[in-house]
């Protein structure tokens, strides 16, 4: 039997960390996989980038975008699922007016993105995860 505590809340409610300009993201996860939901706005400057060591799945949930891996720019939009192998160079274009919420899948868990779930070490203490 497990002793972790059962978590309903909704993305609102999960703590946001600033990135940058433009960029937020909030955390949902467990030790060994986590979901980090990314608000990127309009005006947001990209920032391409590699993770070495982990894949990486990207999921559009609303907004427009270029997603560019490797080499090749894909034009997305909500429903868009992408997956990014380890080490290809990636980054986000906001490609409308509106901002992009963007979720990406990480297992194992990274590391330095585990600070992003210590809200939940709070869930079940007060009664609830909602």
């Amino acid at each position: 039997m497990s002793d972790r505590q059962p978590v309903v809340t909704t993305w609102d409610a999960v703590p946001s960390e600033a990135v940058r300009p433009g960029v937020s993201r909030r955390g949902f996860g467990t030790a060994e996989v986590i979901c980090v939901m990314n608000e990127i706005q309009p005006d947001m400057v990209p920032a391409p980038h590699v993770h070495e060591g982990f894949d990486q799945l990207a999921f559009i949930v609303s907004g427009q975008a270029i997603y560019h891996i490797g080499d090749v720019g894909h034009e997305v939009g909500p429903g868009a699922a992408m997956l990014i192998p380890a080490g290809q160079p990636h980054w986000i274009e906001p490609a409308g007016d509106e901002p992009i919420q963007n979720l990406d899948v990480f297992a194992p868990m990274r590391d330095d993105y585990r600070h992003l779930l210590s809200w939940m070490d709070q869930v079940g203490t007060d009664g609830g995860g909602s």
